[in-house]
């Protein structure tokens, strides 16, 4: 008989509707991973920021036609991941976003309904943080064990320089350094969404193994003395963030006269981050400092080498026998952070 094998892809979430916009900032914000406050605390201070900050977001919802393409995006990728994995009748991938529908309540009983013999969670941010894979992985089990879902469950945590990955973002980068170069030599920002200091110097591997990613993006490329650097964006609230900004990085850029192709590398789907800050808010910085070029690097969606590789890892974490538990494996296999990383999951 023919075994059912159901993956979970995480994601974060996006409002779907200007009107979702404020319920979605406080369910941001109300998770324990994001405010580390307890309760009723946290709750007090996520009302009060969602609606400080939601008049901003929807205008930058606007620009989006009023709702973010993030779970379109993601169920593309679902039906892609499926095709890659044969599409049987015997594999179904599910979507459970962290704070807005589908919510991981809802996917843990659909998972429930459908009987699977095995569950693979394979998250959808390429570098593990706690908050996001951490916080995923969390809701995820919390609503298991509510439901009452006990079916064997393994887990990738991260997959930060899973060749098919770098391969994808490299493939998509190339072109664009080739379109800068009647601009002058091109520097080439790796840009991801930034994390405050202190949850880094916690020992959350987010930093280090965005760093990992993208040495190996530059390697793939194989440009003799590329202009590189890493860079972090999306920066809220008054606590220092890790760094450099993506906006500091665009003005040394200009003042250097260098042009400029940002490409986003903790992003996988299209959304605020990408469509908004860097395409509308870092390319209007762009020309108001004089940058000489700017280009925004599309995030990997379907690459076809991508999707090839969240198969493979489908696959390698099948391969991992059965566990009560659940079993948490890297792209590598083992862990790859070094022990200053203390959040990593991988002893």
């Amino acid at each position: 008989m023919t075994s059912r094998r159901a993956i979970v892809l995480f994601n974060l979430g996006a409002p779907d509707s200007l009107e979702a916009v404020r319920p979605f900032l406080f369910n941001l914000f109300n998770d324990k991973a994001i405010f580390r406050l307890p309760q009723p605390f946290r709750s007090w201070l996520a009302a009060f920021v969602a609606k400080r900050r939601a008049p901003t977001a929807i205008e930058i919802y606007r620009h989006l036609g009023g709702g973010s393409p993030l779970l379109p995006n993601t169920d593309a990728q679902a039906t892609a991941l499926h095709r890659a994995l044969g599409g049987g009748g015997d594999i179904r991938v599910f979507i459970a976003m962290r704070y807005w529908h589908p919510f991981t309540t809802q996917t843990v009983a659909e998972v429930q309904a459908w009987g699977p013999d095995e569950i693979i969670l394979l998250p959808l941010y390429p570098q593990y943080s706690t908050t996001t894979t951490a916080s995923s992985l969390a809701a995820w089990h919390e609503s298991a064990r509510f439901l009452r879902l006990k079916t064997p469950t393994k887990a990738v945590c991260c997959y930060p320089t899973e060749p098919g990955f770098v391969s994808a973002v490299a493939d998509l980068i190339g072109p664009a350094l080739d379109q800068a170069k009647p601009f002058g030599s091109p520097r080439l920002l790796l840009s991801a969404h930034g994390l405050p200091e202190k949850v880094v110097k916690g020992g959350d591997p987010y930093q280090f193994q965005c760093e990992q990613t993208a040495a190996a993006i530059v390697a793939r490329l194989e440009i003799p003395y590329l202009d590189w650097q890493v860079c972090y964006q999306s920066r809220v609230g008054p606590l220092k963030w890790i760094g450099p900004s993506t906006e500091e990085a665009i003005r040394q850029a200009a003042h250097d006269k260098r042009p400029v192709v940002v490409a986003p590398i903790a992003f996988v789907s299209e959304h605020s981050e990408t469509l908004v800050e860097i395409e509308i808010e870092y390319r209007k910085l762009a020309a108001d400092v004089g940058l000489p070029y700017f280009a925004r690097v599309p995030t990997v969606g379907v690459a076809s080498s991508f999707i090839a590789g969240l198969a493979g890892l489908v696959k390698r974490a099948a391969s991992i026998p059965d566990s009560t538990g659940c079993v948490c494996i890297s792209a590598a296999g083992g862990r790859i952070c070094p022990p200053s990383c203390t959040s990593c999951p991988l002893i």
